[in-house]
């Protein structure tokens, strides 16, 4: 099965054209980017036809492309002339859809990015053992850059978001976790990543300290905003926002910073009220909009949101050390616009 390459920006994203700061990356970074969609689709193919039929319907399907095109602009914000970037924002987009089809079949989520998960397709096994391919392809494309520090950077970040689903795994339905562990847990999960994918761009370029760390913290700060909005949205948003279902994080028993900061002050009904749907895993159909309107009661979405605008603003002065450029512009936007999603 041999895929045409996208050269387009996302659906995802063509749909806040107006709106997107991201649409507005895919334009600076067009020619990279349609490179590293052609790698991607390149190397998800395979001789063992279940693979790539499985691969497209997650990696074809396009997501926003995210953690790649961050990788693409820290690159070309750093000024880098080579092509390492499209094989290391290759293995970056790899590494995400990996876990996505490993995190499917632990969730047992409905939906992923619109579309019925691969595991609710192909079933659980296929989904675990074409994720552990995409892994693999993942550290090939690595290996092929040359840049013993960039393999790793992101070989770390592999083993660190794997710790972080062990940890949220530990902490399901358990009303004691605290603020400090859900925050361990989303910078591991989601947060190490992102900033992976920024921080490989001035190591290949080989430029200063200054630059890797700036571009470290803007990818880290920007993922604990993106994954924060993530947690509300599940609450408080719609499915077309998220990209997957609304209250899968209730119906699973997750323990998210809403929930969390709603516990700190509830009444010994709305605790009890916790306790069956997290703990004890009773819920009934009109649990989750009582959820909701506890949440918004107690402040918990607003307060979750206002820490998320406040990472978004320290990745966004994180590149204060870059001149002033349309594309290290675009990227202090694209902080404020991952938070701009609930509304």
């Amino acid at each position: 099965m041999v895929v045409s390459p996208h050269v387009n920006a996302p659906a995802q994203i063509q749909q806040d054209a107006a709106l997107s700061p991201a649409q507005t990356l895919w334009d600076l970074t067009g020619n990279d980017m349609a490179a590293v969609d052609a790698l991607i689709l390149e190397r998800m193919q395979s001789s063992v036809g279940l693979i790539p039929d499985l691969a497209e319907h997650l990696v074809g399907a396009g997501g926003k492309r995210l953690r790649p095109l961050l990788t693409i602009s820290a690159a070309q914000l750093c000024a880098y002339d080579g092509t390492a970037h499209h094989k290391l924002a290759a293995a970056v987009e790899f590494i995400h859809s990996a876990t996505l089809l490993h995190d499917d079949v632990v969730d047992e989520s409905a939906l992923r990015r619109g579309k019925k998960p691969a595991n609710l397709i192909w079933g659980n096994s296929a989904s675990i053992l074409v994720g552990d391919f995409l892994f693999a392809r993942a550290f090939n494309l690595m290996v092929e850059t040359n840049s013993l520090e960039a393999l790793g950077i992101l070989s770390n970040a592999s083993s660190v978001i794997a710790e972080g689903e062990v940890q949220q795994l530990a902490a399901l339905r358990n009303l004691a976790m605290t603020e400090a562990d859900y925050m361990r847990v989303i910078e591991a999960k989601t947060a190490a990543l992102f900033a992976a994918a920024t921080e490989v761009a001035p190591v290949i370029a080989e430029r200063p300290t200054t630059e890797r760390t700036a571009l470290r913290e803007y990818g880290l700060k920007l993922g604990l905003a993106f994954q924060l909005v993530d947690d509300a949205l599940d609450y408080g948003g719609m499915a077309s926002a998220l990209g997957k279902s609304v209250g899968d994080d209730f119906r699973e028993g997750k323990m998210t910073l809403p929930v969390i900061r709603a516990l700190k002050n509830a009444s010994d009904e709305d605790r009890g009220f916790w306790r069956r749907v997290i703990v004890e895993h009773d819920q009934q159909g009109v649990d989750l909009e009582r959820a909701v309107s506890l949440l918004r009661k107690s402040g918990a979405l607003e307060s979750t949101m206002e820490l998320a605008k406040q990472y978004s603003q320290d990745a966004a002065e994180a590149l204060d050390v870059f001149p002033a450029s349309p594309l290290r512009d675009t990227l202090k936007e694209l902080a404020g616009f991952v938070v701009a999603r609930i509304s």
